[in-house]
């Protein structure tokens, strides 16, 4: 059964120096040294990693079977002392795992989970149907792996609990359609959005800001995708939407367009406001992480575009207390 958008998620625990990071891969391999220049990342940031042997396990382009994807990640969210799970990288495979995951094991255990491309199916997933919140932003073997891969302010903002904030000024957020909103913070790749779509975990958009952004898919491909979300209702009550940075989003050849032209034939009338441009995801540099799931508002003036968080994406880590005898 779906959370409605209205309904407030669930939030995990706030992430702190010290804290224990579990990295799980529940798509593609990666290589080895990616992962361990991330961890020395995170590391200098005060976290302590953890994750299994088997993560290097292969399986044609997966992380191994779907198996073995599926109870690693269980396993991260049961374990006591793991207090956020990262994705080592995308690519392709976890929509393998939402039939093989067990659900008892993940939704009492809510927690920090973090990744973008491929993953966008589990963020979406863990947000609508277990209701807590999740995060769009950076992965190990990919963005903390790089010197400039993690856009840090916002990292920190979404995993402290800071109760409101604005995305920087320098994130890429250009106007397309002018107007303000507010709405719940949802999507991702829009490949992994689209392909939803007739599914058991189709993606709920209603009453949400919602963010799309994609890699190396020609415009024409994004067209079809947005018109496919258009048919299918997913547009409809939207209150807003941005794009990501799309890089790579061009035809080979040359094109005498632009893509932002291409998207405004397919959302110009749904009577929105809209940005372009937004650097989370698949992006050339500092990768913003974007909390999905909470309440965000969307300003799009002629010449400038921001958006801000509204409420905090995670929460005060509770203290047990304990009466005296």
């Amino acid at each position: 059964m779906l959370v409605s958008d209205q309904k407030p998620r669930v939030k995990p625990a706030v992430l702190q120096p010290g804290d224990t990071v579990g990295i799980v891969a529940p798509a593609s391999d990666f290589k080895r040294a990616a992962l361990q220049e991330g961890c020395s990342a995170l590391q200098a940031l005060g976290y302590k990693t953890i994750y299994f042997d088997s993560i290097f396990e292969r399986d044609l382009y997966f992380a191994g079977s779907p198996e073995r994807r599926a109870r690693e990640l269980e396993e991260m969210f049961v374990r006591e002392d793991v207090r956020a799970i990262l994705c080592a990288r995308g690519g392709y495979g976890t929509n393998y795992l939402l039939t093989a995951l067990d659900s008892p094991k993940i939704i009492p255990n809510h927690k920090v989970f973090v990744g973008y491309s491929d993953i966008t199916t589990l963020l979406t997933h863990f947000c609508d149907r277990a209701g807590f919140v999740t995060f769009h932003g950076p992965m190990v073997a990919k963005d903390f792996a790089h010197s400039d891969g993690v856009d840090l302010p916002s990292w920190q903002a979404a995993m402290s609990g800071a109760s409101e904030w604005e995305i920087a000024d320098d994130s890429g957020i250009e106007p397309l359609i002018e107007g303000s909103a507010e709405g719940i913070l949802y999507g991702g790749c829009l490949s992994l959005l689209a392909a939803s779509l007739g599914t058991p975990q189709e993606i709920s958009t209603s009453e949400t800001i919602l963010f799309l952004e994609d890699v190396n898919t020609k415009p024409f491909q994004i067209d079809r995708m947005l018109m496919q979300l258009k048919l299918a209702g997913k547009l409809k009550a939207v209150r807003g939407i941005v794009f990501g940075e799309m890089l790579g989003c061009v035809q080979p050849g040359g094109q005498d367009y632009t893509l932002k032209e291409v998207v405004l034939r397919v959302v110009q009338d749904l009577g929105v406001p809209i940005a372009f441009g937004l650097r989370s995801g698949h992006v050339s540099r500092r990768n913003i992480t974007l909390p999905l799931g909470v309440r965000a508002a969307l300003k799009v003036n002629s010449d400038s575009a921001g958006l801000r968080i509204l409420e905090a994406a995670t929460a005060p880590v509770s203290i047990p207390t304990h009466s005296k005898s």
